[in-house]
């Protein structure tokens, strides 16, 4: 009776998360719509872009104002995923996922950013100006704005590897030594995702892939940081209890 009790009280925590995260959601993608006219141009910068229909329209509009909700509704779905797993977790956990969240928001934040003012311009510039070389090119809003999530969502994601392994490290799951081991599979990895969302020039790539590197190597400075931390205090709590 008591299992199914917990069972019962669990669904019922977990439908106030998804129920408040849609509503969050709504009120995130009703805002955008709102001002979608102000958003576009910041978002096109002044392309020549077409339309293939007037449903291309809707479905253009629609696409910009659900993925910047999700963006926005990021932060508050964390938190209320916190508050459903927070029982499940010790207070050292719960403490350390609950700070790790608005800062891995921030660094999703400056991925997408480097993404959109730095890569997807060098790339995008770059396809266009050699598909003139043979072509007229038309570019419809439905492959723009495709290429641009390629170009900047994977680098928001990429971007929280630094606090990803600090976090890892925090509630024991990995050490700086086993990340020292794993660098070179790390490093294939990131060579392997920089070659999926960038064009097949060299530098285009190492563009996307240098700032990859050097956030592993920021990770596992923070991974160091948090381990000696944690060493330093397991000696001491030696000491007061010895």
């Amino acid at each position: 009776m008591d299992d199914q009790q917990t069972a019962i009280e669990h669904l019922t925590e977990l439908r106030k998360v998804l129920l408040s995260s849609v509503i969050f959601f709504i009120i995130c993608f009703a805002i955008m719509i709102a001002g979608i006219q102000q958003i576009i141009p910041f978002l096109t910068k002044d392309q020549e872009l077409v339309m293939l229909g007037p449903l291309e329209v809707v479905r253009f509009y629609t696409g910009v104002a659900g993925s910047l909700s999700i963006g926005l509704s990021a932060p508050f779905i964390g938190y209320q995923i916190w508050k459903f797993v927070r029982p499940a977790l010790s207070d050292k956990e719960s403490r350390t996922a609950l700070r790790f969240i608005p800062a891995m928001f921030i660094s999703f934040i400056a991925g997408i950013s480097f993404g959109f003012f730095v890569v997807f311009p060098f790339i995008y510039g770059f396809l266009i100006n050699l598909g003139k070389i043979n072509f007229d090119m038309m570019i419809t809003t439905r492959e723009y704005f495709s290429f641009l999530l390629m170009s900047t969502i994977p680098l928001g994601f990429l971007f929280e590897v630094p606090f990803v392994l600090m976090f890892l490290t925090a509630i024991g799951m990995v050490t700086p030594s086993q990340l020292k081991k794993t660098r070179k599979y790390a490093y294939i990895t990131l060579a392997v995702i920089s070659a999926l969302i960038t064009p097949p020039d060299f530098v285009s790539q190492i563009i996307v892939l240098i700032p990859l590197f050097v956030l592993y190597e920021i990770g596992l400075l923070f991974s160091k940081r948090v381990y000696k931390k944690q060493v330093k205090r397991k000696e001491e709590e030696a000491v007061v209890t010895g």
